[in-house]
């Protein structure tokens, strides 16, 4: 295992002085109101506002999960990776109601469109989000790296994952809870740049290593490289029961991600993520007008095309060593003794990288973009977090508090869900991968959420009881899949009786389930509310497409121009570029 030189330790210690500094400085000039506290002052420019995005989604799942799954199942996660189309929807269709509305959260833009319980349930249910995917598998994450960097580390008992996982929410949390959105948005602007250059050096050291891109290809094979895999490839069963074939590596897209599957479902999951969810529409929440909020999600888009080459590619690489015996130290730690890659195992592919491969002094660099992404992750779940808490729960419980109280709620509804997050690390733990349990949960909790957006946006005739029939009907749906799964996770040896109902629901593919919560959630929305009354729709001018003025309409198409159109043409030309190439 690489060591980390005193050259790499001066690399760490100049990032983290750089991004400490950075905090205090936005941290002395906030000021202390909810609307500095939580939304920046509504003042984010276009850069700060893309380049937080990118950070923020850019986080654990990447570096520990999304690495793991290249070196197990190949590009198949590339379909999550090349939804910077979805940021092209947040820009061009939901920015113009969601800043027409001056919202603080996704759940107060419910309220405006249905009802208060709607944005009391939302609240509610993305709390539950975040605890389980956000804040538990940054911290995981964290762990996971130190284990791999500093292996031999002991504290009080703990070993190097406990020690690595409690100081990155400490640091983390230190200046999110002083500095809220502002220090979140302008560190992580900073830890975009270092994330992108640290993880360029770790495909472009890898690929040296093992020999350039035509001897990757050839030592892994094509199936490695292609997106989409035959739809019954093991027989009809194949289509919903995973099959493990003895005596080979599972990397088989069709053992984890149908192309069936991935097709419908993941669109629901991007687009709830990138265009609905607190942690990421924050961001364009906090820019001063439509024209700034745009471009930001122009700009992430742009960054966004970038994981599957500078994160999955590494995982590709760090299999191919092991396989081709270049690094006897990552095979000893991938393979097991036929041959086989060990799933649990594969979480550790970037780190063990950047101790293996790259040189003393960039090996620094690239663990700075490691923390960098890792805490910018975190800092994002702790302030998204916070924010739904004090002004969806607090705020409405006591409507005259003042703002500095409300500023001190945000800070210690920050310090709870890190204690939360921590009791849930034993489950992660538990789990077959961390990007696979990542997307299992949010594919059970976006598509009730997906759909009250979008339907109630796009259909004016949609009305609050329809909005809470779908959520409620959706987020149970969910819950019971997950509640089924995690004793399997978490129980070394339980499994369920095969045959049985419960075997059946933990072994449909999380994506087919995903899309059968869709569709009853969608048909729950109509029925209910063409079976009751009428929304008012004068309380609704603005927040549907139905309910657009005349002097909307103007507003929205002053603030762009050709370059914002050509600008997002080249982003979709890039995606199907992408499509193409991983294609066989």
């Amino acid at each position: 295992m690489g060591v980390l030189s005193t050259l790499d330790w001066l690399a760490i210690a100049f990032y983290f002085a750089i991004i400490l500094g950075l905090a205090w400085w936005v941290i002395k000039r906030q000021k202390k109101t909810s609307d500095g506290y939580f939304l920046a002052g509504r003042s984010l420019g276009w850069f700060i506002v893309g380049a937080s995005i990118f950070a923020s989604n850019i986080g654990s799942e990447h570096l520990v999960g999304l690495a793991g799954s290249g070196a197990t199942d190949g590009v198949a996660m590339a379909h999550y990776e090349l939804h910077a189309w979805c940021l092209l929807v947040l820009g061009w269709v939901m920015v113009p109601f969601y800043l027409r509305s001056k919202v603080f959260t996704m759940p107060e833009f419910l309220e405006k469109r249905f009802s208060q319980k709607a944005r009391i349930v939302l609240s509610g249910i993305s709390l539950v989000a975040y605890i389980l995917t956000k804040i538990a598998v940054g911290v995981f994450a964290g762990g996971v790296v130190f284990s791999v960097l500093l292996p031999d580390i002991n504290f009080l008992g703990m070993d190097s994952f406990w020690i690595g996982s409690i100081l990155v929410i400490v640091i983390t949390g230190i200046y999110t809870i002083l500095g809220g959105m502002s220090a979140v948005a302008y560190t992580e602007a900073l830890q975009t740049i270092i994330l992108i250059i640290g993880s360029a050096l770790v495909t472009f050291f890898g690929l040296q290593a093992v020999g350039g891109w035509s001897e990757l290809k050839a030592i892994v094979g094509p199936e490695m490289f292609n997106l989409w895999k035959p739809l019954v490839p093991h027989g009809v069963e194949g289509t919903w029961e995973p099959v493990k074939e003895a005596g080979r590596m599972a990397w088989y897209f069709n053992d984890n991600y149908p192309w069936l599957g991935m097709l419908f479902c993941a669109p629901i999951i991007g687009l709830w993520y990138w265009t609905t969810d607190q942690y990421i529409v924050q961001r364009v929440l906090a820019a001063p007008n439509e024209t700034q909020a745009r471009r930001g999600t122009i700009a992430a888009a742009f960054f966004k095309l970038l994981p599957v080459f500078i994160f999955i590619i590494p995982g590709i690489i760090c299999y191919a060593l092991a396989v081709s015996g270049k690094v006897p130290v990552i095979q000893n730690t991938l393979l097991d003794a036929n041959g086989n890659i060990i799933r649990d195992n594969a979480q550790q592919a970037f780190p063990l990288m950047v101790a293996n491969v790259l040189p003393i002094g960039v090996r620094g660099i690239v663990v700075a973009g490691l923390l960098a992404a890792l805490m910018s992750s975190l800092a994002g779940a702790f302030n998204a977090s916070s924010t739904l808490f004090t002004m969806d729960f607090y705020s409405r419980l006591h409507p005259n508090v003042s703002q500095e109280r409300l500023v001190w709620v945000g800070r210690i509804a920050t310090t709870v869900m890190v204690i939360i997050g921590l009791l849930w690390l034993p489950v992660i733990r538990g789990g077959k991968g961390l990007y696979d349990y990542l997307q299992g949960i949010q594919a059970y909790l976006a598509p009730p959420i997906f759909v009250v957006f979008f339907a109630g946006v796009f259909h004016k005739r949609l009305n609050a009881k329809g909005c809470l029939a779908a959520l409620y009907t959706g987020f149970i749906l969910g819950i019971f899949r997950l509640a089924v799964d995690t004793p399997v996770k978490l129980i070394k040896g339980f499994h369920y009786p095969e045959g049985s109902f419960l075997w059946i629901v933990n072994n449909i593919f999380f994506q087919y389930y995903s899309l059968l919560i869709f569709i009853i959630s969608l048909i729950v929305m109509v029925v209910v509310s063409y079976a009751t009354e009428e929304p008012s729709y004068e309380n609704l001018y603005g927040l549907t497409y139905g309910t657009v003025t005349e002097e909307h309409r103007k507003e929205s198409r002053a603030s762009w121009n050709k370059w914002d159109v050509i600008a997002s043409i080249i982003v979709l030309l890039c995606i199907l570029g992408a499509y193409l190439y991983f294609t066989g």
